[in-house]
């Protein structure tokens, strides 16, 4: 009796596994070095699908302002999140964008603004403060739900990959711009490893790594 239960948990495990992998999915490994030719920790891979997929409501995403510091210095969003803006500072804060993938200007207030900002189209936002210059923040705001960061060693995984065409990129502020990216074709299971070179270094901006 014993030996026939065990074996009922064992098969429910399994089918529950079997139930949560998308099937015929894909993983791509991707391989990220600095300039310098060395492992890059923190950089985005994200790979975008050449027909797109309607998606349900975007979670929102905070970017805070403590000691006049921008937190998180960088982040990576969906195209269509709305982001809030808490002023966590006993002084007050005027965020701006003139990036072309979002323009706008939150003027100078305390607390939290009453509506998020929506970030809609992808693309590289640079995020400053009218009233202190040395603020500054990324967002890569990213038309596909697969993107990941790079480990330690520079590597990352993007799970869950339905089979088709993409294009592969990789980003880690404080770049302006996305770089061309790889067109890629994907089949179910693991694919072959990738590997990009960034235009930059860790310590051409040590406060450009994700908190």
């Amino acid at each position: 009796m014993r030996c026939t239960l065990h074996a009922r948990r064992v098969q429910f495990a399994f089918a529950v596994m079997c139930a949560c992998a998308a099937p015929g999915a894909a993983e791509l490994k991707v391989q990220v070095q600095s300039a310098a030719g060395l492992p890059f920790a923190g950089a985005v891979v994200y790979a975008t699908p050449l027909v797109q997929l309607p998606h349900g409501e975007l979670p929102r995403a905070t970017i805070d302002q403590v000691d006049r510091t921008f937190v998180p210095i960088d982040s990576v969003i969906q195209a269509g999140t709305a982001v809030a803006f808490p002023n966590s500072d006993n002084i007050r804060h005027s965020v701006y964008s003139f990036s072309p993938a979002k323009v706008f200007t939150l003027k100078l207030y305390a607390g939290t603004p009453s509506s998020p900002v929506v970030f809609d189209k992808p693309g590289v936002v640079v995020l400053g403060c009218n009233i202190h210059d040395s603020m500054v923040a990324w967002v890569l705001v990213v038309d596909t739900p697969y993107f990941a960061r790079t480990d330690r060693s520079g590597a990352a995984t993007l799970a869950n990959l339905p089979p088709g065409d993409y294009l592969l990129r990789a980003w880690h502020s404080p770049m302006a711009e996305e770089l061309a990216g790889e067109s890629i074709h994907v089949e179910s299971g693991v694919q072959p490893t990738r590997q990009f070179k960034l235009p930059v270094n860790e310590q051409d901006d040590a406060m450009a790594m994700p908190h």
